[in-house]
């Protein structure tokens, strides 16, 4: 697949997953589970490929 996600885009999500992991640490009960979702961003900033990205046509890498 392209890389379709930029530096800045790579940042933004390496943030978010980060602090969406945490609520593993900060939640109690069953809600904590959501902070798995922080796995998406994270995933996708280390793979540097967005697949809703390529659906929708959009690209911030500056890499042509």
């Amino acid at each position: 697949m392209k890389m379709n996600i930029g530096g800045t885009d790579k940042v933004v999500r390496i943030l978010v997953g980060l602090v969406l992991l945490s609520l593993l640490f900060l939640l109690k009960g069953n809600a904590r589970w959501f902070g798995l979702i922080g796995l998406v961003p994270l995933a996708t900033a280390f793979t540097g490929t967005c697949p809703l990205y390529t659906l929708v046509g959009v690209d911030t890498n500056p890499k042509k």
